[in-house]
């Protein structure tokens, strides 16, 4: 986990000096759904090209400095990083509503989880 978070930090580093605030979204593979049914993984995949327009769309936020995903793919189990998202800006008004729309953004548009 440490160097998916790490990578993602690194990319947001180019907008050191401009930014005063990086946020970092790590989604983790759950042992209960959510609906409270146990499961022992998940299936992961997603839209690369969809991600790149998420990224363009967060990226054109007012104050938003850089933006940086990564998503595993396949069979995750209980406890494995779904995806790593980042976001960097001048400040926390308008860095914490980018990471949520990324966040929802790629949850609905980019990726296709199912549990097993």
């Amino acid at each position: 986990m440490k160097a998916l978070i790490d990578s993602v930090v690194k990319e947001l580093e180019v907008s050191k000096g401009k930014a005063g605030m990086f946020l970092i979204h790590v989604g983790i593979v759950r042992e209960f759904s959510k609906t409270g049914k146990k499961v022992k993984g998940m299936r992961v995949s997603w839209d690369r090209e969809k991600l790149k327009e998420v990224i363009s769309s967060v990226e054109r936020m007012n104050g938003i400095e850089k933006v940086s995903v990564l998503i595993n793919e396949g069979n995750l189990s209980v406890g494995d990083v779904i995806m790593v998202a980042g976001v960097s800006g001048r400040f926390r008004k308008e860095v914490i509503p980018a990471l949520e729309k990324l966040v929802e953004e790629i949850k609905t548009k980019v990726i296709k989880e199912e549990e097993f």
